[in-house]
């Protein structure tokens, strides 16, 4: 007789007992399922997203521990910690307990620096997100609002790390709300009504930092947790863009399942990161507010700098000419601050509206979830590299005074070329880029059509010499010739009122596809492979 060994369910187990009994009620093993099933694809573009979601994971950790140490209050106290030089010095018991956490709290100093780093990856991180999904143009239909979502947390993360920032009450945090506080006077009738609400009073006030700490520790994070689920939850339901390839369509998605490979690589990279952030944290130093002392409005540090993402909208205010003020009355207006205002303004509002100018331009509203090349959307890339060009002169010009003591140059003279390359240096790039563009269209269709250059030379029977040349793969022919062509879009006659109409949306259309190059048809790639065969 034969006995049959039944193993032990896993119903047996008390683990496998409590999965039952939540699932049962909250029927999420199909949710689990269904989500572990979702296909991503892999390329290492992608890991930038990944970046800044555990760049601010690490954020959210380290600032935990600190909140148990810091002390958010302006209250006057007499330093009496570790740190020699400033014993005995006056200051506000923030800035008090950013010194005993650096200095007295065990692991507080690389906790600090752990924070600081991770909030400049995180920002810098996102940043690097939407410029390939700007150049690729990930952010068209059905993906706008999720676009959309990309800028707000950009805004979020620099309004995080801003009053992070200045919660430490130290010199140079203090200069950095003299500024912000002056920038928000300039605003005609409301401005000083503003400021004294924000400080609780005259600058300093008495309640700046108690603000900035609640909208740090609890408002800003509770927004950007919000918007980063929602961000994730529009990209599982589009499902991810991926690049063109053999296999992939707009309706098939190549890669691996949620569940196990890319959670496995999405876990294994996460401890990547953070490991990487903690290496970076225990080498390098980061804002020693000890260097710098308690706020006092009558120094200012010489060659001191705001963290890197903030540093546009000081350039911006150094870049303005001198002595632009009108005088209303008893008012003044001060184009000095207005104007950077209008700058910063169109460069972030040019942002959120990109999406939907470039649809109503060319007339595309289909779907698309196959990534451009982008060489092969010239205007769209030229448009970009444009943008970050002027970015990066109002960034470039918060330094200006380093730039000029480093290079033994008159400060005026450091404006001077800063304010030539954010107005004319802008075209100039949007310019070479957009031919730069159509250059490496045209190398791809030479390529799709006679492959590549092997070095090697032949002679014909009747005498003429000749490279030998080698097919793409498929790959390489999908990747090459993988993209849309488009017509412009014409104007059309209104049939009720008989006028025309669409002009100027024909003249931008035009604009955007013009001198674009075509992708090769499969009769050119077989016909060109039929007059070369005795060379492939």
């Amino acid at each position: 007789m034969t006995t049959t060994y039944k193993a032990p369910v896993a119903e047996d187990s008390a683990i496998a007992k409590a999965s039952v009994w939540i699932d049962e009620r909250t029927s999420i093993s199909g949710a689990v399922k269904e989500f572990g099933r979702k296909i991503f694809p892999d390329h290492w573009s992608f890991m930038l997203g990944e970046v800044a979601l555990y760049s601010f994971i690490a954020i959210l950790l380290s600032g935990t521990f600190l909140t148990f140490f810091f002390d958010p209050s302006m209250a006057h106290v007499t330093y009496e910690g570790q740190y020699v030089p400033l014993k005995g010095v006056g200051m506000s018991a923030a800035m008090a307990s950013t010194l005993d956490i650096s200095f007295d709290v065990r692991g507080g100093l690389l906790m600090r620096q752990v924070h600081h780093w991770a909030a400049l990856l995180f920002v810098s991180s996102i940043m690097l997100h939407m410029a390939r999904v700007f150049f690729t143009g990930a952010f068209r239909k059905p993906r706008e609002l999720n676009w959309i979502i990309g800028l707000v947390l950009w805004i979020l993360a620099m309004l995080e790390g801003f009053s992070g920032y200045s919660l430490p009450d130290d010199l140079l945090s203090g200069n950095g709300l003299r500024i912000v506080d002056g920038m928000i006077k300039a605003v005609p009738l409301i401005g000083t009504w503003i400021s004294f609400l924000l400080f609780g009073g005259e600058f300093p006030g008495g309640d700046i930092v108690p603000r900035l700490y609640s909208l740090h520790i609890m408002i800003l994070p509770a927004l950007l947790i919000a918007f980063l689920v929602l961000h994730l939850l529009l990209m599982v339901v589009h499902k991810h863009t991926q690049w063109a390839g053999p296999g992939r369509t707009e309706q098939n998605v190549v890669g691996n399942p949620v569940l196990p490979v890319f959670a496995g690589k999405a876990v294994g990279f996460m401890f990547i990161v953070l490991g990487l952030i903690f290496l970076i944290a225990s080498l390098f130093q980061i804002n020693p507010v000890w260097n710098y002392g308690p706020y006092d409005p009558s120094p200012v540090s010489a060659g001191t700098q705001p963290d890197w993402y903030i540093g546009f909208g000081d350039g911006a205010l150094r870049l303005i000419p001198p002595g632009w003020e009108i005088a209303l009355g008893n008012y003044t207006l001060s184009l000095a601050i207005l104007v950077p205002f209008l700058l910063m303004g169109i460069f972030v509002i040019g942002l959120f509206v990109y999406p939907f100018l470039e649809s109503w331009i060319t007339g595309d509203k289909r779907e698309h979830h196959l990534l451009d090349r982008p060489r092969n959307a010239p205007f769209r890339t030229a448009l970009g590299a444009a943008w970050m060009s002027f970015y990066a002169s109002m960034w470039a010009a918060a330094s200006s005074d380093l730039i000029a003591t480093h290079f033994s140059m008159a400060m005026e003279h450091v404006i001077h070329i800063l304010q030539f390359w954010m107005t004319a240096g802008t075209v100039i790039v949007f310019i070479i880029t957009h031919r730069a563009c159509i250059a490496l269209q045209r190398h791809d269709r030479t390529l799709a059509l006679h492959g590549h250059e092997s070095g090697r030379i032949i002679r014909l029977p009747h005498g003429e010499f000749q490279e030998v040349h080698v097919p793409l793969t498929d790959e390489e022919q999908f990747a090459i010739n993988n993209f849309d062509t488009y017509t412009p879009v014409k104007p059309y006659v209104d049939p009720e009122t008989g006028k025309t109409k669409g002009k100027m949306r024909a003249r931008l259309s035009r604009w955007f596809y013009a001198d674009r190059i075509e992708a090769t048809t499969r009769a050119e790639v077989e016909a060109a492979k039929h007059d070369h065969g005795e060379l492939h």
